[in-house]
């Protein structure tokens, strides 16, 4: 394992364009705007992708094609790594199961049978995470975590912001679930905190839902604008199309 120095608690990150958790509420409305442009086109749910792009835009900042370390969108001195989750209801969801990359302890650590030794392939796993979090703050600083969880028929959204904070490999044990991954829990209370899948290497972190949430819903019934509407609106003629 690496002889990095363990780093607990908070990042000490510079303050970014809001206090950390306090998303302000032209960025929502901004949000908003562009979930209802969703709807008018006929779409009746987003991607990961779809939320980063929109975050972005809301802010004016710049939503990478694929992520720097963690970064998805940046601002200036500040990162977010952006995810988004479904709900039946977002407003009472108390834990949010956040994929975050996918984490090789054979190719960063060679660890070339993960099962050997559960312990020592969880504490790599996360090893990489804080890597990857390192990575990040060499250009942002101000490191953040963004989700967005929704239920886009009822039309009801929670928007919550967290500091990325390292997580010290010793803090955790780890063992194998029903389904052969493994699982990390918090050694001082058992609390189960991440998982780890052997194959494809897919990390997810588990995290609660703080208390200082901004919650938002779409009150209004959008229409669905027709596609020969959109296309007349453009002035679309079929000459637009070239064959080979």
């Amino acid at each position: 394992m690496s002889n990095n120095p363990r780093l607990r608690g908070s990042s000490g990150a510079q303050q970014g364009p809001w206090p950390v958790g306090q998303v302000p509420d032209e960025i929502l409305y901004e949000f908003g705007k562009r979930l209802v442009h969703c709807y008018a086109i006929g779409r009746n749910d987003i991607s990961g992708n779809d939320f980063g792009d929109m975050f972005a835009a809301a802010i004016k900042g710049t939503h990478y094609d694929s992520p720097v370390g963690l970064t998805d969108v940046a601002l200036r001195d500040s990162g977010w790594s952006v995810k988004t989750v479904k709900a039946k209801k977002p407003v009472t969801q108390s834990k949010v199961r956040l994929i975050s990359g996918r984490n090789s302890p054979d190719y960063s650590f060679g660890i070339s049978d993960p099962r050997a030794d559960i312990q020592k392939t969880g504490d790599a796993v996360l090893a990489i995470w804080n890597s990857r979090l390192n990575a990040s703050r060499l250009t942002h600083t101000d490191m953040r975590v963004l989700v967005l969880i929704r239920n886009m028929k009822s039309k009801e959204f929670v928007l919550f912001e967290d500091e990325a904070r390292q997580y010290v490999p010793g803090d955790y044990a780890w063992r194998l679930n029903e389904n052969c991954n493994i699982q990390g829990h918090r050694a001082a209370d058992d609390r189960h905190c991440f998982t780890w899948q052997f194959h494809g290497g897919q990390f997810t972190i588990i995290r609660d839902v703080p208390g200082s949430t901004r919650r938002f819903r779409i009150k209004k019934n959008v229409p669905s604008v027709p596609e020969n509407a959109i296309l007349q609106t453009i002035n679309y003629q079929k000459n637009w199309i070239q064959l080979d």
